[in-house]
């Protein structure tokens, strides 16, 4: 995995100190591309400075975003960071297992790491628009870690995965699409299977998460995604035109 074809992505980040931390960490395994979505305002303050140090430079040139959706938003796989082993999560990769996935499958993609809080984590919403999931095995009598030092045991890995003799694995996977690209496709797909009521009207997010689960185990590519859409564009013209031959008949 080349350092400029992953980025690290801290969603609300709320002290400085830990900014700053994250930033040296990074360059301590030779990562650059840093996004920070809704930082706190002090993000760059004199506190980030001094626990940066040398590695200031990647805050400096770090890209700013109001929401995960659009720090995503040209990212082709993100791996989002949590101990919530919820229904719809429950392929979770070890830090090593994660490592091993950017090696072999997305070496040349745009892949991001995406890490929440200090004190709540990823949010559903949020790890809603990742592929993959990560979770550090941490004792159970205090599972919460620092945000420098998780991300020092992630990128520890991959720069470890990254340096060991790469093998063959057969043909390179295609070009994924990118995060925009997959994020309109559910929203067409939200609004194809409502139409039809295929989806819970109360709670549409239900059978969509177990889509993107499988979809982001599989990997998408943007020809994958068209033909999905175009799928999705039958169903649309199916139901309109049954739509209207109920009327005609019921005029």
């Amino acid at each position: 995995m080349k350092p400029e074809n992953l980025s690290i992505v801290l969603v609300e980040p709320q002290g400085p100190i830990n900014i700053g931390s994250v930033c040296r960490t990074m360059m301590n395994f030779g990562f650059t591309q840093l996004r920070l979505v809704n930082p706190t305002k002090h993000y760059k303050s004199l506190l980030a400075k001094k626990m940066a140090l040398s590695a200031f430079t990647v805050l400096e040139n770090a890209l700013i975003f109001d929401d995960l959706a659009s720090a995503l938003c040209d990212i082709q796989i993100a791996f989002g960071t949590t101990r919530r082993f919820g229904k719809y999560r429950k392929n979770f990769f070890t830090p090593s297992g994660a490592a091993q996935k950017l090696r072999d499958t997305y070496q040349k993609n745009a892949c991001a790491i995406v890490l929440g809080p200090e004190d709540t984590g990823l949010e559903t919403k949020d790890l809603d628009l990742c592929q993959h999931f990560i979770t550090i095995p941490t004792h159970n009598g205090y599972p919460s870690m620092n945000l420098s030092h998780a991300l020092a045991v992630l990128l520890y890995e991959v720069s470890v995965k990254s340096d060991t003799e790469k093998k063959s694995f057969g043909p390179q996977p295609e070009k994924l699409a990118k995060g925009n690209e997959v994020e309109h496709m559910f929203s067409h797909m939200r609004e194809s299977l409502l139409k039809i009521d295929f989806l819970d009207k109360q709670n549409p997010e239900h059978l969509l998460r177990t889509f993107r689960r499988l979809f982001g185990a599989a990997g998408l590519t943007s020809r994958d995604v068209r033909i999905i859409r175009g799928m999705m564009s039958r169903i649309d013209w199916t139901e309109d035109q049954r739509r209207k031959h109920t009327n005609i008949h019921n005029g």
